[in-house]
């Protein structure tokens, strides 16, 4: 295990954002842990958990156009991958979506520029795959090539069939699920 995969695990651990129990999950099934990013939305656990993120990225030697978050966690965690990025000179547009398309104002359902160029989708956690089918067609209806998907936690759940949901992306979407 790389540093900065552990330094993930206590941090989730530290953060409670990773807790042990018997939860029942958006998709009906039944987990001894559950997940919740969102724990790690304090200021003395951003620049750690960034750090994780991008040192994954850079360690992994993987390319990309712009960057991706999917509402609502892949929100922050895109902005502060952008950021960490943006401060070492790599400029990457940074986009994320609405769970309701907005009539008025800017409108429509992308927050950003669409996405553009080969993308980094990153988020905080997959299980069945479904949210991150959803971000991967709204990508590919914008134009762009969903490459990269990064999540802290892989559930190692089943997709829609047989395969894991990560498995079943990286073979129906030929991407990368990190």
């Amino acid at each position: 295990m790389k540093d900065y995969q552990e330094k993930f695990i206590r941090l989730a651990l530290n953060a409670e954002a990773l807790i042990f129990g018997d939860f029942t999950l958006k998709s009906g099934r039944n987990s001894p842990y559950f997940f919740n990013a969102a724990k790690m939305l304090n200021t003395k656990f951003l620049a750690d958990l960034s750090e994780c993120y991008t040192k994954t990225l850079q360690d992994l030697n993987v390319s990309f156009e712009s960057i991706y978050g999917p509402a609502y966690k892949g929100i922050f965690l895109g902005s502060i991958i952008a950021m960490i990025f943006d401060k070492d000179g790599f400029k990457y547009p940074l986009s994320f979506n609405r769970k309701e398309i907005k009539g008025h104002g800017e409108g429509g359902s992308v927050i950003g520029n669409n996405p553009s160029g080969d993308v980094l989708i990153v988020d905080d956690v997959i299980s069945a795959g479904t949210a991150a089918k959803e971000s991967i067609e709204m990508i590919k209806s914008a134009g762009a090539n969903p490459k990269v998907m990064l999540v802290g936690l892989d559930r190692q759940e089943k997709g829609s069939g047989n395969l894991s949901a990560r498995r079943e992306l990286e073979e129906q979407y030929d991407m990368r699920v990190i």
